[in-house]
């Protein structure tokens, strides 16, 4: 494994650029403050540098909430932060201590939006780590199709997307009126499930007139793949510890 200082003592870094990019977002963002001692841990795990849009975003940034908490972007924030929100280590299972041994599932694990859909950062050949796309690209599983998808972008481009306004493209048939008032204010733990479910023909129809809960996002995901198993009698895998 590379030291740490091999890591963060970089020309170029890419937080100020970042940061920038977080401050002028065309949609809500909440930006929550690192944990140095976690972002440095979670920086040394993952092996990538402070001056890519990853390195920088675990070092420097506790996790955001995008577009009103409808997308949650991990970081590396404080254990008892105030909305709950999980840490990029945490969601994929890093271990205690840095270990050159160990390797996310498939890919890692960076957000995951308020319905379940869960972005990856692809690990590896497609035939060897079970998911689309290539290794590096970002995928999504989503809870409207209970199936991955490759998205055509990197960490980066995927990022600056979404701060941009992109949700709102990428979301499209997927949001009711009001969705914000139900999104605002829950954690980052926190997801919604709809009844009837959102890869039902009843949902696809009128998904204003859906019934929808706040539950763990444990239980958003726990439900999502137990689904995907007995539905198209494939497992979609890990997608996230939160």
């Amino acid at each position: 494994m590379r030291e740490l200082s091999e890591l963060t003592e970089v020309e170029d870094p890419a937080w100020p650029a970042l940061d920038e990019k977080l401050r002028a977002a065309s949609v809500p963002v909440e930006v929550f403050e690192a944990d140095a001692g976690h972002g440095a841990a979670a920086l040394h795990q993952t092996q990538v540098t402070a001056r890519s849009f990853l390195g920088a975003f675990m070092l420097h940034s506790g996790g955001a909430l995008v577009d009103d908490g409808w997308l949650r972007v991990y970081g590396s924030p404080a254990d008892d932060n105030a909305r709950r929100m999980p840490s990029l280590a945490r969601v994929n299972g890093y271990p205690a201590e840095a270990d050159p041994g160990w390797r996310p599932e498939a890919g890692l694990v960076v957000a995951h939006d308020v319905l379940g859909g869960v972005f990856v950062l692809q690990g590896g050949p497609a035939e060897q780590v079970g998911l689309p796309g290539r290794p590096g690209e970002m995928v999504y599983f989503a809870p409207d199709s209970l199936s991955w998808d490759a998205l055509g972008a990197g960490y980066a481009a995927w990022l600056t997307w979404m701060l941009a306004g992109g949700t709102e493209e990428f979301y499209e048939g997927l949001r009711w009126p009001g969705w914000q008032d139900e999104v605002r204010e829950l954690d980052g733990d926190r997801g919604l499930t709809l009844y009837p479910p959102l890869w039902s023909e009843e949902a696809h129809r009128d998904l204003a007139a859906t019934s929808r809960s706040v539950v763990t996002m444990a239980e958003v995901l726990g439900f999502e793949r137990e689904t995907g198993r007995e539905l198209d009698q494939a497992d979609p895998g890990f997608l996230g510890n939160v």
